[in-house]
């Protein structure tokens, strides 16, 4: 991958909306990275640049709250599954053509959006909750390894659970933390994270920052409501592009 002024300066206004987008909503930052990054690069070198942005701002999420022993304690089965199992997606990376994981990215984020539009409350009773949640996890895990997309259908299992907004906030910190080691871990593993791509990421991490604490401070003007429709309906053409870019 070829680093110049322009490549830099794309990276840093990426990682700048995304992380905008995570401190108004609580969570969006991989995804809009991914999907933007996408756009005008590999799938594998995005994959590998939203890792350390993604990481830092996460693990604060999912330290803030003081609901870690309870999530960590409900939801275990989930989250060991979700990241054990993106080492079995990450296989993928190796032997499926990079167009049709792009497509699969696409496909991935645009069901999200339309998940989101739709304004449908998914929810689970304790009988289901035990048998859904691990289920849910390794498919999260194998989706993650083979798109670098946290949020289906872990995201959507997290908000099926019930929880508080602050306890659903914290778990998803928690998931997409445990998420990005293993991501870093499967890339590094399989030769995909070099010394190089490892600095730009890390060259993303403040603007990313910035970004989340304008989202915050727009968060106490703007109707989080209108923003978030908004943000799904750009998820929804990204997501849509990337499909048909991957497919055709």
């Amino acid at each position: 991958m070829t680093t110049d002024i322009t490549t830099l300066a794309l990276i840093g206004v990426i990682f700048l909306l995304a992380g905008g987008v995570k401190g108004v909503v609580g969570l969006g930052l991989p995804t809009v990275s991914l999907a933007l990054l996408t756009v005008t690069m590999d799938l594998k070198q995005a994959m590998a640049l939203m890792l350390v942005p993604s990481f830092v701002t996460n693990l604060w999420q999912g330290m803030v709250g003081g609901h870690a022993r309870h999530l960590l304690a409900r939801c275990w089965p989930f989250l060991v599954l979700a990241t054990v199992c993106v080492a079995l997606g990450a296989v993928g990376l190796h032997h499926l053509r990079t167009v049709l994981l792009t497509a699969l990215l696409g496909f991935a984020i645009a069901t999200y959006a339309l998940l989101g539009l739709s304004g449908l409350k998914l929810s689970l009773t304790p009988g289901r909750e035990r048998w859904l949640g691990p289920l849910c996890g390794v498919a999260n895990g194998v989706l993650t390894g083979l798109t670098g997309s946290f949020v289906v259908p872990g995201v959507l299992y997290l908000q099926a659970l019930g929880l508080s907004r602050d306890q659903l906030v914290q778990a998803m910190g928690i998931l997409f933390t445990l998420s990005t080691l293993s991501v870093g871990l499967a890339l590094g593993g399989g030769r995909l994270l070099t010394v190089e791509l490892g600095l730009m990421s890390s060259a993303g991490l403040l603007p990313a920052l910035f970004g989340m604490w304008c989202g915050q401070k727009l968060r106490h003007r703007l109707s989080e409501q209108r923003f978030r429709q908004v943000f799904f309906i750009a998820l929804l053409i990204v997501g849509g592009y990337l499909a048909v870019k991957g497919l055709f």
